[in-house]
């Protein structure tokens, strides 16, 4: 830490600097606006609920946690039916039967149904298992939602039918903003105001 006094103002500035560089693409990798977006992104979750469809997260390690907050945010505060494939007997039944590359799509090929959503959550956007969720869910004619960030090539971010793309190479900055893109949905699916 070179400057212990103003640290904190930095790490915050820095933050705010990564959320303005966010970027957004469809599924043809065309560049859209972040409030286009988040945009399409809520309206796909008020298609899901209306039909009675679901949300899907995955995600490993800090993502998983991202993934297991937004399910219970969704289902609780959203009123949508959500979960996610992270159950610590699933992870480990299916990793050591299956292989860890296939944990959740196992899973999303057992539950997902055509109009589900899936929210593909990973830092990196690296993870096979990821991956392999991402392509179970199209099989099964789920749209997807990835949130990714770190190298901004990674494979994650060019599977999905909406890419997140957080420009920062620290786990804390991309996680912070996976957490609040899920937020700003839920806050605007539920009516929140800003100022």
């Amino acid at each position: 830490m070179e400057n212990p006094s103003n640290y904190a103002s930095q790490y915050f500035a820095t933050l705010a600097r990564v959320a303005g560089g966010i970027a957004v693409t469809d599924a043809a990798q065309r560049t859209i606006s972040l409030d286009a977006g988040i945009a399409r992104f809520v309206d796909w979750c008020r298609t899901a609920a209306a039909a009675g469809s679901k949300l899907m997260f995955v995600g490993n390690g800090g993502s998983a946690s991202i993934a297991s907050h937004m399910a219970v945010d969704f289902s609780k505060n959203g009123r949508i039916k959500a979960l996610a494939f992270n159950d610590p007997m699933f992870l480990t039944c299916l990793g050591n039967d299956l292989g860890f590359e296939n944990v959740f799509a196992f899973q999303i090929e057992t539950h997902a149904e055509p109009g589900d959503l899936l929210v593909a959550v990973s830092s990196s956007g690296r993870s096979a298992n990821i991956h392999k969720a991402v392509a179970a869910a199209r099989e099964r004619r789920a749209r997807v939602v990835s949130l990714s960030g770190f190298d901004d090539v990674n494979p994650l971010r060019a599977l999905g039918d909406l890419n997140f793309y957080v420009p920062a190479a620290e786990y804390g900055y991309v996680e912070l903003l996976h957490c609040s893109l899920c937020h700003c949905v839920l806050d605007a699916l539920m009516g929140v105001k800003t100022d």
